[in-house]
């Protein structure tokens, strides 16, 4: 399934840049990074429950916002894209 991951990271002292960064690798394991803060996840929904609960374990609750929207199998017809970054394909090839 298809989960869009975005965040938002209260950054006014070092430890929300901390957690910022550690935010975004933990994302980027898991998925494509497609704006700032804005992550295409392909995962199963093991995965899923992985990602969130260290998502959730890095984040201050009080200061910082996590949102999952999960667009499921079918999400080809549920995404438009328009301007400049092109698109890629979550179920292409990969190339390191």
């Amino acid at each position: 399934m298809l989960v869009l991951v975005t965040y938002d990271v209260n950054t006014e002292d070092a430890a929300g840049k901390r957690r910022l960064r550690h935010v975004a690798k933990q994302c980027v394991n898991y998925g494509q990074r497609v704006q700032n803060s804005v992550f295409e996840c392909l995962v199963d929904p093991a995965q899923n429950k992985l990602l969130q609960s260290s998502l959730l374990s890095i984040i201050d609750e009080k200061k910082d916002s996590l949102r999952f929207y999960y667009l499921g199998n079918s999400y080809k017809q549920k995404i438009e894209h328009f301007g400049a970054k092109q698109s890629y394909e979550p179920e292409g090839v990969l190339i390191v």
